[in-house]
């Protein structure tokens, strides 16, 4: 998957909520991915709603992996805008993509309330910016996951997100975060 992560002005200085903005999409494009690469390696999802439901854990990891990752680089103040920005940005992208599938309704809240959950769960695991998150924030990733699932795909979605869909999120955020910093 290719992400673009480079600004087309060079030089220009973007705001936090710029730089939210575009990490959302970033992110968007990661999670569905992510579903993507397990659809092809065998794992059955039956409906879109779904896959928005998966879609919707991956966001809520790779947003908290992103806050990791970039907390370093902002104040207090500008953490929160950032952090903001970048949570309203991905649940305006929920919103739009369960509108054209479940129809008229109001589907941003009950993503930030999930989002506000996992942002709790998550922050009980460790992370290092050498290793990444810890084996049981990936673990708790992966069965989170699970859950979205039924059957005998239910049995082995953690193993695949945490061996593969894990590595690859990160491959992606460590490439494409420091480019919107530039």
């Amino acid at each position: 998957m290719r992400v673009k992560s480079r600004w087309n002005k060079k030089g220009k200085t973007h705001s936090v909520e710029e730089i939210a903005g575009a990490l959302a999409f970033i992110l968007w494009r990661i999670a569905t991915n992510g579903v993507l690469s397990m659809e092809n390696a065998g794992f059955q999802t039956e409906t879109q709603t779904q896959r928005l439901e998966i879609i919707a854990e991956f966001l809520a990891f790779a947003i908290h992996v992103a806050d990791r990752m970039t907390i370093e680089r902002f104040d207090q103040e500008q953490r929160v805008r950032f952090m903001t920005e970048l949570a309203q940005k991905c649940a305006k992208h929920m919103q739009d993509n369960k509108r054209d599938v479940m129809g008229p309704g109001e589907y941003r809240q009950e993503f930030i309330e999930r989002l506000n959950q996992r942002m709790a769960d998550y922050a009980e695991f460790g992370y290092s910016d050498n290793e990444g998150p810890s084996f049981g924030m990936k673990r708790f990733f992966g069965d989170q996951v699970k859950l979205c699932f039924s059957g005998e795909d239910q049995k082995w979605a953690s193993s695949q997100v945490m061996d593969i869909e894990v590595p690859e999120i990160l491959i992606h955020l460590k490439r494409a975060t420091p480019n919107l910093f530039m």
